[in-house]
């Protein structure tokens, strides 16, 4: 380190200053792969190596979802790092779906010298505009002085409110000049302010009046609630009200599976019962949620006999899809510590709730299990049975496996299910899993995934053997895109329009309905998780299942578990998509 000649005072680069601020920030690891535009923060890296532990992934894209892995398990910011042009823009997919699930990121890319920016230079991309719609805030600096003060700003922006991604894209002459290390940079955010986002105590009040007015109350919960760590006070709240509650795919954990008053997750995937609660209740208290399209199906149907209340931290998000009769703009933590202050017991509820937990036992999630083989949904269930009393974290990739999970693993903690909602990414589960095993390395971290998905980053093998990462892959193989096929089998009169992942010569025996299985299974899963060092094995027999699960539970590194599961199987419930639970598909 030098100094300056006219104070005395420490110098530092730039790219010194920003990894000090990552350390400063309280960042324990961060997922990064190098290139020519990064290679100065990436030799700072190495001079702070005992206090920042650098993840090495084998995809831009791999580190973007590790490190949201990291955020989405432990609520603290996740840090991804990459080189300028093709290594910016692979993050480009991650920071969209962090922003679309809520989730602190904060994105680093290198970029070429300011002398050449705009000049086509080699591997240069305008990161900063491509990102403009996907970041909740984003910088390019272009003064080392500003390095402190950015980073600063970034975690901060990143972390409060509503959490989102914040992008810094740090060019290399920017990265190699010098400035005085004592320089800690004050932030200057005139038009950001968050602290003032707490419901007023006459909202409150009317809130609490709903309630105490209300004869069919319901509970709609999202990931906000799990953002702003207001699960116990969730619990507190039923616990003295018994109002039903009904969880979106982001907010899976935030109240117990297993309690009486869950009725799970409700939405085109969700329960028979948890829909229909919706559709019947006279008030409907929406903490935390965005009113997806996924969850409301057609949205002047939605909730039509009731009041709706809904509390968001995000004032865009209120009346932005259902109008609400009482918008309440609020960190859902505050909201609901007051409200449990002065909220009432319900007796007068027991017979909608009576109402509700019998439609529970009509309806409940369902599969053939006389089936001879191996069910999706049995496997998942195997598997919640098996991790039940241990801290297990689950990631998933996008498609029928996700929803199978959501359906059938109990979630009874926050921050055990790590699931690409809004943006719906393949790919997601393998990386998800490393960064959260990188985070819990006393967990139990299992990527449930589907053989389309797996594919996409699987890469990631080898980055879970190098660093020392034991997640499990419980990779749920029917050699197809299942969600795809089942739309197609439910609304294109079954037409095979490129969604069957195995050798093409056998496509035409599979589309005539020859055979549950593949005879030519393609890719050798097995073989390829062994070749990254991993251990794997195959099974296809119901009776092995419980056997071979155990194995990969107790294996003491990365291990893929190749399960053989029919094509054919469809996820339900289904609404179609624009439609009510009226039209509910069963079977």
């Amino acid at each position: 380190m030098s100094a300056d000649p006219t104070t005395g005072s420490p110098l530092r680069t730039g790219a010194d200053l920003l990894v000090q601020s990552l350390i400063d920030h309280g960042t324990e690891i961060l997922f990064a792969y190098p290139g020519g535009a990064s290679m100065p923060l990436h030799q700072a890296l190495t001079r702070y190596a005992g206090q920042l532990r650098t993840v090495l992934p084998r995809h831009e894209q791999g580190g973007a979802f590790a490190a949201q892995g990291y955020a989405r398990s432990t609520g603290r910011p996740g840090v991804c790092m990459a080189t300028s042009g093709p290594g910016a823009t692979n993050l480009v997919t991650g920071i969209a779906d962090a922003k679309l699930d809520s989730i602190p990121l904060i994105a680093i890319t290198g970029q070429v010298k300011t002398p050449v920016i705009g000049t086509d230079a080699f591997q240069e991309t305008p990161i900063v505009e491509v990102c403009r719609g996907i970041t909740k805030h984003h910088y390019l600096i272009t003064d080392v002085g500003d390095v402190s003060r950015v980073m600063r700003e970034a975690f901060h922006i990143a972390t409060t409110g509503r959490p989102g991604p914040v992008l810094v894209d740090l060019p290399k002459d920017i990265q190699e000049a010098t400035w005085d290390a004592d320089d800690c940079g004050i932030m200057d955010l005139p038009g950001y302010q968050v602290q003032d986002r707490q419901a007023p105590t006459e909202q409150i009040k009317q809130l609490a009046a709903a309630i105490k007015l209300a004869k069919r109350p319901m509970l709609y919960c999202g990931g906000g609630i799990i953002s702003a760590g207001a699960s116990e006070l969730l619990r507190e709240l039923v616990q003295k009200t018994s109002i039903p509650v009904t969880m979106t795919v982001m907010g899976l954990g935030a109240f117990p599976r297993r309690h009486p008053l869950s009725l799970d997750m409700l939405g085109m995937h969700g329960s028979v019962y948890a829909n229909r609660a919706v559709r019947d209740c006279d008030l409907l208290i929406a903490l935390g949620v965005r009113f997806d399209d996924r969850v409301t199906g057609k949205l002047e149907k939605f909730a039509r006999h009731a009041k709706i209340i809904h509390v968001d931290i995000d004032p865009s998000e209120l009346n932005k899809n259902k109008p609400a009769h009482i918008p309440i703009v609020s960190d859902v933590r505050f909201a609901l510590r007051e409200l449990n202050r002065i909220v009432e017991p319900k007796p007068d509820i027991d017979e909608w709730v009576q109402q509700c937990q019998q439609s529970k036992a009509e309806h409940p999630f369902s599969y053939d299990r006389q089936f001879d083989g191996i069910l999706q949904q049995h496997a998942v269930s195997e598997l919640s049975r098996l991790t039940s009393e241990q801290k297990t974290i689950i990631s998933v990739g996008v498609g029928q496996h996700q929803m199978w999970t959501a359906q059938f693993f109990e979630f009874d903690h926050p921050r055990r299910f790590l699931c690409s909602s809004g943006l719906g990414t393949m790919g997601f589960g393998l990386p998800a899993a490393m960064g959260a095993q990188a985070a819990h390395p006393d967990a139990l971290v299992i990527d449930i995934d589907g053989d389309g998905s797996f594919q996409m980053n699987l890469q990631e093998l080898a980055t879970c053997f190098c660093e020392n990462l034991p997640v499990k892959i419980m990779l749920l193989n029917n050699q197809h895109l299942g969600m795809v096929v089942q739309w197609e089998d439910r609304f294109m009169s079954g037409n095979r329009a490129h969604t069957y992942l195995g050798p093409i010569h056998h496509a035409e025996a599979l589309g005539k309905g020859e055979g549950l299985y593949a005879s030519e299974r393609y890719p050798d899963f097995v073989a390829i998780a062994k070749g990254f060092g991993c251990g794997a094995a195959t099974v296809s027999k119901k009776a092995d299942l419980e056997s071979a699960l155990e194995e990969m539970i107790q294996y003491k590194g990365p291990y893929l578990l190749d399960v053989e599961v029919p094509y054919q199987e469809h996820v339900l419930p289904m609404i179609p998509s624009g439609q009510t639970v009226d039209d509910i598909i069963t079977e």
